[in-house]
């Protein structure tokens, strides 16, 4: 449940309880898995779920530019997630959390796009990384960090327009992040690719996208998780797929990903799938 009042063309206030994932927005890798990408890395830079809890309670401001798309978003939140209950007893219990967002709209030789600038801090203790292999012995405790931060960027630049349609077209994107590595499993992230509509004549209703990305596990990783888990490395992954308009009512996406896994034990994996989506 979400409140949001404005109090002019440009700005805004909003308060509830929050769903998150719509954060770190981009125009051809977004879409919270069911309009463009289906992996989690193309659909919101994943350094920032380590310090934003999914759902939970919170308030905050917009500043609204031309056409009503937003430049900066500032959200205080509850430190941790409350997706089952309706978190009123959990509410700062824990520590706060806060996120702000800069989307800056560009036009490079004369073709829309996109920069975004992004923070996001929780000041709840998590268990640090580097714990002392003892821990699991009697009146040893486990080793906790005061605070977690991330740091990331997108930007998405269209490199054709359909000039009768101009909120159709295709082009690049791409997002990069650090964050501190004492208390996320990532220390950095890279992803690039392509996407939006078809250009063929008669597919223009048609989308589609290619994305690789390359997650950077912290090297304060210690030994009880590579004990546990065997040895860690930096995970890497492919997707593609092809979103197609069957009907005016229902669209059919073929996908396939090729996922290198973090762990130098887990065998790299194929994953072919399929998505339908109706619209009424």
């Amino acid at each position: 449940m979400l409140f949001t009042q404005a109090f002019s063309e440009h700005f805004a206030v909003f308060f509830g309880k929050l769903d998150t994932l719509d954060g770190d927005l981009n125009a051809f890798a977004h879409g919270r898995g069911k309009t463009q990408f289906s992996n989690a890395a193309f659909v919101a830079n994943p350094l920032a779920l380590r310090t934003i809890p999914y759902s939970t309670l919170g308030c905050g401001f917009v500043i609204l530019g031309e056409g009503g798309e937003p430049l900066f978003t500032y959200t205080l939140l509850n430190a941790t997630d409350t997706a089952e209950t309706d978190g009123f007893r959990e509410l700062f219990a824990e520590g706060v959390a806060m996120a702000a967002e800069l989307r800056l709209p560009t036009e490079f030789a004369g073709l829309p796009g996109h920069q975004l600038f992004a923070a996001t801090w929780n000041s709840r203790d998590f268990a640090e990384l580097g714990q002392d292999p003892r821990f699991v012995l009697p009146n040893v405790p486990i080793n906790q960090v005061s605070g977690s931060w991330s740091l990331y960027w997108n930007f998405d630049q269209y490199l054709q327009v359909d000039p009768s349609d101009p909120s159709r077209g295709w082009g690049t994107f791409g997002r990069a992040g650090i964050a501190d590595d004492a208390a996320n499993p990532l220390s950095w992230f890279l992803s690039f690719g392509l996407g939006g509509h078809n250009p063929m004549p008669g597919r223009g209703a048609d989308t589609f996208g290619a994305g690789w990305f390359v997650a950077g596990s912290s090297d304060e990783i210690g030994l009880v998780l590579d004990t546990v888990f065997g040895p860690i490395d930096d995970g890497h992954g492919l997707e593609l797929f092809y979103n197609w308009q069957a009907t005016p009512w229902l669209n059919i996406t073929p996908d396939l990903q090729v996922i290198v896994p973090s762990r130098e034990n887990v065998d790299t994996a194929l994953t072919l799938g399929v998505r339908a989506v109706t619209k009424l």
